[in-house]
């Protein structure tokens, strides 16, 4: 029984062994490729600011303020900003824009492309109000500057106007 024994533990210690430098058999691969692919068109959204001009004296003078539109495109994208002439344009004496107070008093405006406030904004929104041949990534603002004449003397009240704003591209 005994060398039975031995017999058992000495096979056993050689299949160890033997699994131990035991060569694994290797297994057969193949490798592919796959394209991964997008088209990126040409894409802008626009949003604007409200123009806020304050409190308006009739005797003070002209009354100015700012605004600003924002243009976000992909890169490289052209684009025109139109502006309408508002909801009151019709009510207008001395500009292209006017304010009203919900009632029937009117309050005339004028919003320009220039700091210097001497080339009126589109009539139209056809008109190009800001041209961009070549938009950089992600936003771009333009300013829109705005005056509303002095000696205007309506009521007390507060005016509003609605201006349309399109970005076409």
């Amino acid at each position: 029984m005994i060398m039975k024994s031995q017999y058992m533990k000495s096979a056993l210690i050689t299949a160890v062994v033997s699994l131990a430098f035991a060569t694994p058999a290797l297994a057969v691969t193949d490798t592919t490729t796959f394209q991964v692919t997008t088209t990126v068109n040409d894409s802008c959204t626009v949003t604007a600011a409200d123009m806020a001009f304050g409190a308006y004296d009739a005797g003070a003078g002209v009354l100015n303020t700012t605004s600003t539109i924002t243009a976000t495109c992909t890169a490289g994208t052209s684009y025109d900003i139109g502006l309408d002439v508002g909801s009151n344009n019709a009510n207008v004496t001395s500009t292209t824009r006017a304010m009203d107070d919900g009632a029937s008093s009117y309050l005339d405006y004028e919003l320009y492309l220039d700091s210097d406030r001497t080339t009126v904004l589109g009539t139209t929104v056809a008109t190009d109000t800001r041209s961009n041949a070549s938009a950089t990534a992600g936003a771009n603002t333009e300013t829109v500057y705005g005056q509303i004449p002095g000696g205007q003397y309506v009521p007390a009240a507060s005016y509003s106007d609605t201006i349309n704003v399109t970005i076409t591209y």
